[in-house]
């Protein structure tokens, strides 16, 4: 460990100005030394005897006489600075580890003394009842690890994530891929981590015999990709056979005017205007928990690139029609058809209809879900 004293930096403490002359004292309780009017103040202007000038002796003298004292300061030792701003050591990874053990830093330790850990030294000084400086002083230093023990190795270098829930990319495809060819996941790859891909990561896990967490760290990624085959084109983009689709008999409030006509009957969605029907794609709707609500309402606002914040997915070319259910883009009814559900909302899997259809609609159109 790096000793305190090799930084070379040192706090000094306030200093306190020795006692000064009468005059001075004076001139700090007057103020500036005159009245508002121009008189002196009260008091005497100088110690000078009446009569002589309080500068004959230094006007006459030609440096023979003894000069004043200066004040003097009374001064605390200075106190060494153990850790500061700009740092990069292992001493500072182990300081913010011992800050993460009383919760006050909350990313993963990196040996580098930056703006986060700043406001954390800042945190535990405040909370521990010290000058607040973001400065790791020699007695911030024995006061926190005096009340943290010594951080271990994983605490200093825990995994680094590759992977976790929310995540849409290609590596997730690839990942989703890798673990088909397990027997862990058992849809097609779709890019996105969500419930179904972490459910399939901790079975991994589990048979690997790492911590079942869910969530892709360099460990689990390490030993995946050792015992399986780097996937192909086909493997992670299989073909999708989006069939052809027949209109429902339409509903009679679907007969005038603009409408999102969608039956849960036939499981369709047909675009219609004036009773003709323009397009028409097959769409499947929310779980028994999550149910896709009946009823005529109209699209009240529309989002092309919307991502759900409730259930942290992707919602693309959304129209909200009821709360918080619209009609969007499902990748994964794309990649798995009717094997899952949504949350409440008609999905669609055909993207370049629902990519033409959401620059058709426009907000205040009807939408009728019916039986």
């Amino acid at each position: 460990m790096r000793s305190a004293l090799s930084y070379g930096r040192f706090r000094r403490r306030a200093a306190v100005p020795a006692v000064a002359g009468a005059a001075l004292v004076a001139l700090l309780l007057s103020g500036c030394g005159s009245d508002a009017d121009g008189t002196e103040a009260d008091g005497p202007a100088s110690s000078a005897p009446a009569g002589e000038s309080p500068t004959a002796e230094a006007d006459e003298g030609d440096g023979d006489e003894t000069p004043s004292e200066e004040p003097t300061e009374e001064e605390t030792p200075a106190e060494p600075v153990v850790m500061d701003f700009g740092d990069e050591t292992d001493q500072v990874r182990e300081l913010q580890a011992r800050l993460a053990q009383l919760g006050h830093f909350a990313a993963q330790p990196t040996g580098y003394y930056g703006d986060v850990t700043l406001g954390a030294v800042s945190e535990y000084q405040r909370a521990a009842g010290m000058e607040v400086s973001g400065v790791v002083f020699e007695s911030t230093w024995a006061a926190l690890t005096g009340e943290t023990e010594a951080p271990g190795e994983q605490d200093l270098y825990p995994p680094q994530q590759i992977l976790g829930y929310g995540d849409n990319s290609e590596q997730v495809r690839e990942l989703q891929a890798r673990l088909k060819q397990l027997d862990h996941f058992d849809e097609n790859p779709t890019g996105y981590y969500g419930d179904v891909t972490a459910a399939a990561v901790r079975s991994y896990q589990q048979a690997a015999g790492l911590e079942a967490t869910g969530t892709v760290f360099e460990d689990t990624w390490a030993a995946l990709t050792a015992e399986t085959e780097t996937p192909g084109e086909e493997d992670m983009y299989p073909p999708v056979e989006i069939p052809e689709v027949e209109p429902a008999a339409l509903d009679e409030r679907c007969l005038t005017g603009r409408v999102l006509c969608i039956s849960k009957t036939s499981s369709t969605l047909s675009w219609v205007i004036d009773g003709e029907v323009r397009m028409a794609v097959d769409v499947r709707f929310g779980a028994e928990q999550t149910p896709t609500r009946e009823g005529e309402f109209e699209v009240y606002w529309k989002s092309r690139n919307h991502h759900s914040t409730l259930y942290d997915s992707p919602m693309p070319y959304a129209m909200f029609f009821d709360g918080g259910q619209a009609v969007h883009y499902s990748q994964d009814f794309a990649a798995n058809g009717y094997n899952g559900a949504s949350h409440g909302c008609v999905n669609v899997r055909d993207e370049g209809a629902i990519a033409a259809l959401f620059d058709e609609v426009n907000e205040g159109d009807k939408v009728i879900v019916y039986w």
